[in-house]
């Protein structure tokens, strides 16, 4: 009797100068060298494997490479947060930690978890998403400058200053080429109108929404709260109630939508009512602002969903 030949599934652990690839059921390592040369190599062996599912974590930009070229190729990919990877390693007794055995765990989460394959972003939400990145670098360096500039001596402190001022320039040119970047995109433009439309979300979140959450006005409330990680979670057992935390998500978007809760609750008529009413029932300043920031993303979900600007009246009823 012919038995059917289990699917392959394929773990990749990506580090700067080397991919460590295994796969599950049956284990047959192997490390490339993670360059241009390497990663053809390891595709083209990934190909001759015809795999059901590849799994990669997401390592800040260096899975990216790897992944678009095996997406194009075809061949399902997922990227995963590493902390569930992490999980699931300790959750069947693996607390090892090497690139081989992490490689191994990443081809066995594949096979019991199969988390989605998400498509890959579009040539243009991936240069946005760049844009993006670039931006974000250089602010954390004029930070990190100006409070090196505080504690420097005068000769130093001349340097950091220069060196702020290069940078501020290099964050006005980037900050252009976004607005540029938008601008030449009907549709982003006119997502971005309406999102900017709320006072309290600016240029960066918008922006930060168009790259690196493009789902957003395409899912429910639910799912959309999910997604970004301002879904809370319960943390009860038997008569234990225990306090509700969100975690997980994207914490680029989570960062953005962070600074606009802010600044809505604040400024936001709709926004602050719900904050102040939260605070006046007891609830501590950090968990309303959460609120905030769940609310306000369920908003802006509704708003392009619907293709409607801001409207206070209807915002009230998503609050």
């Amino acid at each position: 009797m012919q038995t059917l030949q289990a699917a392959i599934h394929v773990g990749i652990d990506v580090s700067k100068s080397h991919l460590d690839i295994d796969t599950y059921p049956d284990a047959a390592p192997k490390r490339y060298v993670n360059d241009d040369t390497g990663r053809l190599t390891a595709c083209t062996h990934l190909q001759s494997l015809s795999p059901a599912l590849i799994v990669v974590e997401a390592t800040g930009g260096l899975e990216s490479p790897l992944v678009g070229l095996l997406a194009g190729k075809g061949l399902a990919v997922a990227v995963i947060n590493p902390r569930q990877a992490r999980d699931f390693a300790k959750a069947i007794g693996v607390l090892a930690k090497t690139d081989r055995v992490d490689a191994f765990m990443l081809a066995r989460f594949a096979q019991a978890i199969k988390p989605p394959v998400r498509a890959l972003k579009p040539e243009e939400t991936q240069a946005l998403d760049a844009l993006l990145t670039r931006r974000r670098q250089l602010v954390e360096m004029v930070t990190a400058e100006s409070n090196r500039q505080s504690s420097a001596n005068a000769k130093v402190a001349k340097q950091i200053r220069k060196h702020i001022a290069w940078l501020e320039k290099r964050l006005d040119e980037s900050n252009d080429d976004l607005d540029n970047m938008i601008r030449n995109s009907p549709l982003w433009q006119h997502k971005a109108e309406i999102m900017q439309s709320i006072l309290g979300v600016g240029r960066v979140t918008a922006t930060t929404f168009l790259a690196d959450l493009p789902e957003i006005g395409a899912l429910s409330r639910r799912e959309i709260s999910a997604l970004v990680g301002v879904c809370p979670y319960s943390r009860d057992s038997g008569s234990f109630r225990g306090r509700r935390s969100i975690w997980g998500g994207r914490a680029r978007v989570r960062a953005a939508l962070y600074m606009a809760a802010i600044v809505a609750s604040r400024h936001n008529p709709v926004i602050k009512a719900f904050y102040e009413k939260l605070t006046r029932a007891g609830k501590a300043k950090k968990v309303a602002l959460v609120a905030c920031m769940r609310k306000l993303l369920i908003i802006i979900n509704t708003m392009l969903k619907t293709d409607s600007a801001w409207n206070p009246k209807i915002a009230v009823s998503e609050v």
